[in-house]
């Protein structure tokens, strides 16, 4: 097994910059093919329930293959598409249950803005205008929490980052089992792949920037089209998503890329030479 996209040896723990560029090396090598899954992927997410189950599975099939080329062990894209097709269903719970995590780490957050709200408002009612202290006290309170919550965002997606590539690339791995599997993998490496995680924000922030913009645009456009002709109403909103599913499948290969070889290295670090593709040994 040899590894050519940035590791001097296939079982040496990478490093934040190995990580990256090996990730980058994937993307830019596999491009065409990668895009092509990406688009057919976001395309599926106007399809309810069937749609979304198939997204999450090609998505998944994208690290499938960039984790198959880093174990010197390539796969053809529809060798990989049936594999993950048949644990389909399986992709669609995964993604129930995370989804599910998300609110629940939300709702906290929420309930602060609405105290937060609640005090300002209150006091305002009560005295007719705002004490000081008050808005020093909450000042300084959201400025220290809200800091707090957004790293510990960052702390869970690192703890689920490879989650979906258990389920794609192990045996014996369903919708469920796959979340603690990424649990189990992670742990004690989440602030490197939190550091992982800031820098390919960097990378692919300014790719999204141009189309934030153009939609930005479009759209402020499209809004004296659609008071004049009320049939043109969710235009607009319509164009909004299209932009942000075109942006978000040009930077989606890069971070399923960056989430193979965490997960390469990850199962290196634990597993040392043991790994595996789905079917096929190594």
């Amino acid at each position: 097994m040899s590894l050519n996209y940035g590791s001097p040896s296939p079982i040496q723990p990478l490093s934040l910059g190995n990580v990256v560029s090996a990730g980058l090396r994937l993307y830019r090598s596999h491009l065409k093919s990668y895009l092509k899954l990406a688009f057919n992927a976001y395309l599926w997410i106007f399809v309810p329930i069937y749609g979304w189950a198939k997204c999450g599975a090609i998505l998944a099939l994208i690290s499938r293959l960039a984790f198959g080329e880093l174990v010197d062990q390539p796969e053809p894209v529809e060798g990989g598409r049936r594999i993950v097709n048949s644990r389909m269903w399986q992709f669609f719970i995964m993604g129930l249950l995370m989804f599910g995590i998300g609110v629940g780490l939300i709702i906290p957050f929420s309930i602060f803005i609405g105290i937060i709200t609640a005090i300002f408002v209150g006091s305002f009612a009560a005295g007719g205008s705002i004490n000081p202290t008050i808005i020093l006290a909450v000042s300084l309170l959201t400025l220290i929490l809200i800091p707090v919550f957004f790293i510990a965002v960052l702390w869970v997606q690192a703890r689920f980052f490879v989650v979906e590539l258990p389920l794609a690339i192990e045996d014996n791995v369903d919708g469920i089992s796959t979340i603690g599997r990424s649990w189990e993998l992670t742990k004690g490496h989440a602030w490197r792949i939190v550091a992982i995680l800031f820098v390919g924000y960097l990378i692919t922030i300014p790719i999204q920037i141009p189309f934030a913009v153009l939609s930005t645009i479009i759209q402020l456009a499209l809004v004296s089209l659609s008071q004049e002709n009320r049939n043109l109403i969710f235009l607009p909103q319509l164009v909004n998503l299209i932009m942000n599913l075109i942006s978000a499948a040009l930077v989606v290969p890069f971070w399923q890329s960056i989430k193979a070889v965490v997960y390469y290295d990850l199962r290196s670090r634990r597993e040392g030479m043991g790994l595996k593709l789905r079917d096929r040994e190594i």
